[in-house]
Formats: structure tokens, C-alpha cells, sequence
């Protein structure tokens, strides 16, 4: 399986859901806090361009925000 991480904030609701919906397929992840990681959150921003979370990585792939459609799609599920 592709490995993927999650870039999140304390308070998003949609960071929430799309934990939830990995954990519910079962999906192993690397959860990185970018309230509390200023490096990785200036890593977030300088690969993807954005500054929104949820930022779900998969692979070589990185999606902004809870696409459940295209995190099913690249994990095969």
C-alpha cells in the first residue's frame, strides 16, 4: 500500500473526517500537526503550494482538503 501522511490542524472538522474515513478502510497514516510542526507546515505549503489542511498525501500524489472520491481512487479501495 502507498504510504500516506495527513497534514491537519487542532480544530478542522474535515481534517476529523478524513482521519475517520481512513481509519474506517483500515489505512495506516502518518498524522503531521502543522499547528505544532512549523517545519513540516513550511514543507506543506513550499510542495503543495496551499496552506489548507486537511492535506492528505498518497504516494507521490497530495490532495487538498476531504476528496473522498480521489483518496478511494489512489488507494484502491
Amino acid at each position: 500500500m502507498k504510504k500516506v501522511r495527513i497534514f491537519t490542524t487542532n480544530m478542522c472538522p474535515w481534517c476529523r473526517r478524513t482521519k475517520e474515513f481512513l481509519k474506517e478502510n483500515n489505512v495506516e497514516f502518518e498524522e503531521i500537526n502543522v499547528e505544532r510542526d512549523r517545519e513540516m507546515a513550511v514543507k506543506m505549503i513550499s510542495v503543495s503550494g496551499r496552506t489548507g489542511v486537511p492535506q492528505p498525501w498518497i504516494g507521490d500524489e497530495i490532495i487538498i482538503g476531504f476528496n473522498k472520491a480521489k483518496i478511494k481512487e489512489l488507494l484502491n479501495l
